[in-house]
């Protein structure tokens, strides 16, 4: 089946390539008027986040689209690929964030490229807040889910490069490990999960600036 398309997003347009899905191999099947595959992967994210992915069943998706459970099996072969397409949402618009200053070919500093990662970071983020708070969640308890943490472990592992180079042309410091910073970079970045709301006054490109500035500026005046 062809991925799950997204909801307009002003903070991912430029970069297409985070608001994808993971392709699915199998063939596409049509789905009922009403009913897309955006709409049932939307409502799937929302019910694992407020009931938990185990203790969520196929009856209760069911009731909050107001299908019979056949009806979502026409979309999806079932709960599991419904986490993969949740993980996947998070996870690869991450990943496009580091390849997008992998293929940078300008004279930036190590710096400049770590520092755009963390604002992009913060910016994908906010733009798909339920699926990274569902990634943030998971414990291993699937294929799925171990799949899903060796993504984010390779996640920590490209970031934790950039700091390397930054340490390496002396704009970082070299008394931390880079696999800390950049799990602590990351850990600034996550905290929005617990309190950033977009309809609640700020802006996502002002939060995602502003974990920047802490990060690289700290609080001195």
């Amino acid at each position: 089946m062809p991925s799950i398309p997204q909801s307009e997003d002003p903070v991912a347009e430029p970069q297409a390539a985070e608001t994808q899905v993971a392709a699915r191999p199998q063939k596409a099947r049509r789905g009922r008027p009403g009913y897309d595959y955006a709409t049932v992967l939307r409502i799937a994210i929302d019910v694992f986040n407020r009931r938990g992915y185990d203790g969520t069943s196929m009856d209760d998706l069911a009731k909050e689209l107001g299908l019979s459970k056949s009806a979502i099996y026409h979309h999806v072969h079932g709960k599991e690929e419904l986490l993969r397409l949740a993980l996947s949402e998070g996870l690869d618009a991450l990943t496009s964030v580091l390849e997008e200053e992998e293929r940078r070919t300008d004279d930036a500093s190590a710096l400049e490229r770590l520092r755009h990662v963390v604002v992009r970071s913060a910016e994908v983020l906010s733009a798909h807040q339920p699926s990274v708070t569902l990634l943030l969640r998971v414990r291993g308890n699937s294929e799925v889910e171990l799949d899903a943490m060796r993504r984010r472990r390779e996640i920590d592992h490209r970031m934790a490069r950039l700091v390397s180079l930054a340490v390496d042309d002396g704009s970082v410091r070299s008394d931390i490990d880079p696999t800390m910073i950049s799990r602590l970079l990351f850990g600034m970045v996550n905290s929005l999960t617990e309190w950033y709301r977009p309809d609640r006054g700020y802006d996502s490109k002002v939060v995602a600036e502003a974990v920047a500035s802490l990060a690289f500026d700290g609080l001195r005046a």
